[in-house]
């Protein structure tokens, strides 16, 4: 019986035209061919990476037209394989599309140092500044005659520093009537001072180098003047204690230009001051001076941006938990802001200024205390605010993420030499070959006598096959900047399981790469005592067990502590204590100036009169 076209019958008429043997077909009906010249594109966006579905989801294609002029264009890719944007670019004219690059969210991969943003709503902000020197050089002295002339006048009580950093107004040198604010950061150490520069943020823009007469250029005087030039900051040198009767400025200022320090009145471009910390003489100037400074800088953020900052100080605090004090950078930071640091995210609860006042919002280089986190931020740990909690989530997600491949990397791709020493072998890609320059001496700065950093090949360009070849057989680690991956590449990659770890920001690879060398160094280990003691009786010393009575001089003992025995100077045994017991009773710890039985393992060295140590060991990360 002939065929009829299968129209929108109802199942009833279906079923009773198919009893009469009645063949139901499906005829397509055939569109008039549209002129590819009247065909309008279609706008889309493309990340740097994304898969054949979801660009055939993007372009409301089907993935089979997609695939097929994947193949016409020599790529061979499944629905799930990913594809480039350059790979996206090139079938999407046949397709009739047109593409452009979706600019991903990066959370706080993105975040850039705030002297270099392009941002359009740039405004002035306040110097960050840090006074270093010797110690006894007048640098406490110093920060709290700053903060009783400007932070609290009138306070009863003189000023208590409640956190490490503040900030004072002082009168616009060139607009009497106005304000200007400094900040002020009180650095813990030279060693935190690196640190927080290390991680590529503006935190110091201003050294103050406090130098005392009697005393003139010291080691830590040196090691300040080395550490301001190697981040290209400014120093202004502030010579204290003009008051004592002994003072030589003169002698000084000789001694500084020996480091190149060289005093404007010499023919030099180093902002001298001299200033009595103890009577306050000099001190206004030496902030004037400070102001100067900053407007040659042209210091400048963009106060509507998301919010990104420096942790100086953290701690566990009673009623409010994980606390931080952060400088913030970029930006402003708002109470309920989504937060995260690190690999961990949360919301500010507390949001409080420097006199620890609670405030609603706080703009660049404001440091505030701010609290929320789930647990305590380290150091150096940068901040970043976001708009919704899902944000917040997915950066600490992806710095997790980012931070495992750390570690494996540090763990695959490790190679050894003659001596011992492990080598960490690297292959550069950069989009350019100025950025490639400058990630190589970056990297090859870094020396440790148990690693080193060999660069195996550095070139312009994506990351193409050959070098995942390369990576293959010297076991290398691959490093792109602002590149991306050839498909040929990505199934070497895939199938080798070599490690590729890609950057927008130079400092990010440099921190990661740094990371992945510490965790390469063996620990610093170390034996902290915990108790000291005397052995004055010997109660039972056979195969079993000895058992010794102690005299505990100080600290303490607990039952499985390690402890070690000394005949005079020299360590004789060493093991762990099985058994404590005071009197007849058996206790889990004994304390200073009490005496007690002691079990120990069989074999046991010790005389009577010997010194007995209980010590735990401690393992520290080295750094570079």
């Amino acid at each position: 019986m002939a065929a009829i076209k299968k129209r929108k019958f109802s199942k009833k008429v279906i079923r009773a035209l198919e009893k009469r043997g009645v063949n139901l077909t499906v005829v397509k009906e055939e569109k008039p061919a549209e002129d590819p010249k009247l065909i309008k594109s279609k706008k889309i966006l493309v990340p740097e990476i994304i898969s054949v579905k979801e660009f055939a989801e993007r372009a409301g294609l089907p993935v089979t037209e997609i695939i097929s002029e994947l193949i016409k264009n020599g790529v061979m890719a499944n629905i799930n394989e990913n594809i480039d944007f350059e790979t996206a670019a090139i079938i999407s004219d046949d397709l009739g599309l047109e593409i452009d690059r979706e600019e991903e969210n990066r959370g706080e991969f993105e975040s850039k140092r705030i002297t270099i943003s392009d941002s359009k709503n740039l405004q002035p902000r306040p110097p960050v500044v840090t006074i270093m020197g010797h110690v006894d050089h007048g640098k406490t002295t110093l920060l709290d005659k700053i903060r009783q002339a400007h932070v609290a006048e009138g306070e009863s009580g003189g000023i208590t520093q409640h956190i490490s950093a503040y900030q004072i107004n002082i009168p616009d040198p060139a607009k009497k009537k106005k304000t200007r604010k400094i900040t002020f950061v009180d650095t813990p150490g030279h060693s935190a001072f690196s640190a927080m520069r290390s991680h590529g943020a503006s935190l110091a823009d201003i050294v103050v180098l406090i130098v005392a007469t009697n005393d003139g250029v010291m080691p830590q005087t040196i090691e300040v003047i080395e550490q301001a030039k190697s981040y290209n900051l400014p120093i202004i040198v502030a010579i204290n204690k003009i008051d004592l009767p002994d003072a030589n400025i003169q002698k000084i200022k000789q001694q500084l230009s020996e480091y190149g320090l060289i005093g404007e009145e010499w023919g030099g471009k180093t902002i001298i001051c001299q200033i009595s910390a103890k009577t306050g003489a000099g001190i206004d100037q030496l902030l004037e001076m400070i102001i100067l400074q900053s407007e040659l800088l042209e210091l400048r953020a963009d106060p509507e941006a998301a919010a990104t900052g420096i942790v100086i100080e953290s701690h566990i605090h009673k009623g409010a938990g994980a606390l931080a004090v952060v400088l913030i950078e970029n930006g402003t930071i708002h109470l309920g802001d989504p937060i995260a640091v690190g690999s961990v995210f949360g919301k500010v609860r507390i949001l409080e200024d420097f006199k620890l006042q609670p405030i609603l919002s706080a703009g660049p280089s404001m440091p505030v205390r701010i609290a929320g986190f789930r647990s305590v931020p380290g150091f150096g740990d940068r901040v970043v605010a976001f708009q919704s909690d899902k944000e917040a989530k997915e950066s600490a997600e992806k710095f997790h993420q980012r931070d495992t491949l750390i570690k494996y990397a540090a763990a695959k791709s490790i190679a050894k030499d003659k001596e011992e020493k492990k080598i960490l072998n690297l292959i550069l890609k950069s989009d350019v070959a100025g950025s490639m320059e400058a990630i190589k001496k970056a990297l090859l700065e870094f020396k440790n006598p148990a690693i080193k950093v060999s660069i195996i090949f550095a070139g312009v360009g994506p990351i193409s096959e050959s070098d995942a070849a390369m990576a293959v057989a010297t076991k290398a680690i691959i490093l792109g900047f602002r590149v991306t991956i050839s498909l040929p590449a990505k199934k070497v990659i895939e199938k080798s399981k070599i490690s590729v770890m890609t950057y927008d920001i130079i400092y990010e690879l440099v921190d990661d790469v740094k990371k992945i060398l510490e965790d390469l160094l063996p620990p610093i280990i170390s034996e902290v005592e915990i108790g000291r003691g005397e052995i004055i009786a010997e109660f039972r010393n056979d195969k079993k067990a000895v058992v010794v009575g102690i005299k505990i001089i100080s600290g303490e003992f607990k039952v499985g502590d390690k402890v070690k025995i000394f005949f005079g100077d020299n360590e004789s045994w060493r093991g762990n204590v099985v058994s404590l017991r005071r009197g007849k009773e058996q206790v889990e710890r004994i304390s200073a100036g009490i005496e007690a039985g002691i079990g120990l393992p069989a074999g046991a060295k010790y005389e009577i009169g010997n010194k007995i140590i209980d010590f735990q060991i401690h393992e520290e990360k080295q750094s570079l």
